[in-house]
């Protein structure tokens, strides 16, 4: 293994949209190198060499090679159980871009293969780490809303109108439940972090421009366990739009986003509103939660910090993920503890 004090060698597995941006952001980090991109399409290697990174074939040659500590997966979504799997048997600790599964026994099984192999799991959910959720996050855990009542969560753009009909992520058994996989399990991840154990949920998806078979909009209503209820909206073709507003007894937070996680440069909105009381607005300047995620990733696996998502966490955002496409397929209502 490479000196890990000094610097952390890390491959990505994937040069798509995502596996670009991640490119990106750590071409020039500190402390996280890219030892190269591994690629099977010949093409893309050709763009990831121009780009200046070295360009493996397949996984097993990235993960023979000594000087790689980690795998960032940000590859298609069936692909990342076998990959997890994969890199722990090999030794290396991986970070895999969401969904860690599709269904909560594939997650279970990559969450024991990391465990087995004593490896760290990182999990691509960086809003987490954004200063706005950090403030709101610190508000309900010091009790500043009273008691929860209800959260409401939208996360929609038109990044992805140009994908041709049959692509992976256009598909139910790749991509289920329309806009979730993409962009509802950030929210859903969130929700988990903020207020615990997801108990119901119900579904609903509709195609109204796109032709995709998966759907182009998912709204989800849930139950929580400590008793708050929730939603969310996610919407493949729409204006940028993302929005997380958490309702108490004595106080209701709202929160939004000018620009998406991958987009430098946006102001985030946060406002506060008492009863007889006029709204108080921060702005947050947008950071980069990506890299903080990685970050953060990398401390745990040289064990220098506790990773902020626990694995129990990862396995029940699968949970909810698997809930909300059974309830979506014929709109019932899906206890968690029946999957």
């Amino acid at each position: 293994m490479s000196d890990k004090t000094e610097t952390f060698g890390v491959t990505i597995a994937g040069y798509g949209w995502w596996g670009q941006h991640m490119a990106r952001r750590l071409a020039d980090h500190s402390k996280i190198t890219v030892r190269g991109v591994t690629e099977t399409d010949a093409a893309r290697r050709q763009e990831i060499v121009a780009a200046g990174q070295r360009a493996f074939e397949s996984l097993d040659e990235a993960l023979a090679r000594s000087d790689v500590d980690a795998v960032i997966l940000t590859t298609p979504n069936l692909l990342h159980e076998e990959q997890v799997i994969q890199c722990a048997k090999a030794g290396k600790h991986v970070f895999c871009e969401k969904p860690l599964g599709l269904t909560a026994a594939s997650a279970r099984r990559s969450v024991e293969a990391c465990k087995e192999a004593g490896v760290q799991l990182g999990i691509g959910h960086e809003r987490r780490f954004e200063t706005a959720m950090l403030a709101l996050k610190r508000a309900i855990d010091q009790h500043d809303l009273g008691i929860i009542m209800h959260a409401e969560a939208a996360f929609s753009h038109d990044k992805l109108i140009h994908v041709p009909n049959g692509d992976w992520r256009t598909l139910k058994a790749t991509a289920p439940a329309a806009a979730m996989t993409g962009m509802g399990i950030h929210l859903t991840d969130l929700l988990i972090s903020l207020f615990g154990r997801v108990e119901t949920v119900q579904a609903m998806t509709s195609d109204r421009s796109l032709g995709w078979e998966t759907g182009d909009v998912v709204t989800v209503q849930f139950g929580f366990e400590a008793g708050m209820t929730g939603s969310l909206s996610a919407i493949l073709h729409t204006p940028h739009f993302i929005r997380m507003h958490v309702f108490g007894s004595e106080q209701w937070i709202e929160i939004r986003n000018a620009t998406h996680p991958d987009t430098p440069g946006g102001e985030i909105s946060y406002v506060e509103s008492k009863t007889g009381a006029p709204h108080v607005e921060t702005t947050y300047q947008w950071n980069d939660a990506v890299v903080a995620n990685l970050e953060a990733f990398h401390r745990a696996a040289v064990g220098e910090a506790r990773y902020p998502f626990t694995l129990d966490e990862m396995v029940h955002n699968i949970e909810v993920l698997e809930a909300i496409t059974l309830s979506a397929s014929d709109r019932r209502t899906v206890r968690i503890d029946s999957l």
